[in-house]
């Protein structure tokens, strides 16, 4: 049976390129479970990977996508049937595997989660890695002891995928939730999505300074860098940042005394190596609590022929919400 998918090639000059192919299932890498693919997600990590960038990929020609959900066709693992749906994020799948941008996938049944009922395929990838990272970092903050009423959350990056999607996690739960955006285009979207306030990315301009005056109790933060170092010296005694990414890069002129002073937690969100309950969970959370119809607005559809250009949008910070991919064109 062949099957339809996006194969990135390293050429002759080191450079990476991208073309529709048909394979054959045989070409597949090993894996106890065929998974047909009804949808994938569109990642940062997967703009790196189409455009040859963060060393992601190690063996070409390769098959890209992060995240995917569909149907299983094939299983030797008991835990999965023939036409049963499911998701896979992480794994390093669309890294080191052959990943979403095809109509077929081939992996191991450990990576898989079984779809809650409530959650077609289509809305399991407008989720996606970034619905799972919001819905761990929001759950992380909550066992950090930080309540509604504690004060306000600001969230970074909150134009992409995981800034809008905890953006709405928390303002579901009740929480005041302050949006930084270096899109001012984004206000009335962000507020759509229960932000109390938007701002800049001036918030967290460099002052050179150790401690600043407190203005959050915590913070989902999705660009790292010398933000994250700004935003460490505002949060409130006690409180709590949950670190999910690096936008604007992996280092920061840091200071033990926001940690020594007040109390502050800097906690680590790894959604790629989660444990199966870990993620049951997160996806059981989601299905009762993220509001599809809401986020919608936020969503855009794209087949494998657009994710070249999409890949340059996303890693110029220009993609909006979640972009979703159809492989069967």
């Amino acid at each position: 049976m062949s099957f339809r998918a996006l194969v990135t090639h390293k050429e002759a000059d080191g450079k990476v390129a991208s073309r529709i192919a048909e394979l054959d299932e045989a070409e597949l890498p090993e894996g106890n479970v065929l998974v047909g693919i009804d949808w994938a997600g569109f990642n940062y990590k997967d703009g790196l990977a189409l455009s040859g960038i963060g060393g992601l990929v190690r063996e070409y020609p390769h098959i890209g996508g992060v995240d995917f959900a569909g149907r299983v066709i094939e299983s030797t693992d008991g835990r999965y049937h023939p036409g049963q749906a499911v998701v896979l994020t992480g794994w390093r799948v669309g890294e080191w595997h052959w990943g979403g941008f095809a109509t077929r996938a081939r992996v191991e049944a450990d990576w898989l989660v079984p779809l809650p009922k409530e959650i077609s395929t289509r809305s399991a990838m407008v989720l996606g890695t970034a619905g799972l990272t919001a819905m761990l970092a929001v759950n992380r903050l909550k066992s950090e002891g930080i309540k509604p009423g504690d004060g306000d959350i600001l969230v970074t990056g909150a134009g992409g995928g995981v800034g809008s999607m905890a953006v709405l996690l928390l303002a579901r739960l009740g929480y005041k939730v302050h949006a930084m955006t270096g899109r001012a285009d984004l206000a009335d979207d962000l507020k759509a999505l229960g932000a109390t306030e938007v701002v800049g990315r001036e918030v967290l301009a460099p002052t050179g300074k150790k401690l600043l005056a407190t203005r959050w109790i915590g913070a989902v933060d999705s660009v790292g860098g010398a933000p994250l170092g700004e935003m460490l010296k505002q949060i409130h005694t006690g409180g709590c940042v949950a670190a999910v990414g690096l936008a604007a890069g992996d280092t920061w002129d840091a200071s033990v005394i926001p940690f020594i002073l007040r109390g502050v937690t800097l906690a680590g969100i790894d959604s790629v190596m989660q444990p199966f309950e870990a993620r049951m969970a997160a996806w059981d959370r989601l299905a009762t609590l993220f509001g599809f119809s809401v986020y919608e607005r936020m969503v855009r559809e794209v087949g494998l022929e657009d994710l070249t250009a999409a890949s340059k949008d996303i890693l110029a910070g220009k993609v909006r919400g979640r972009v979703i991919v159809s492989p069967k064109g």
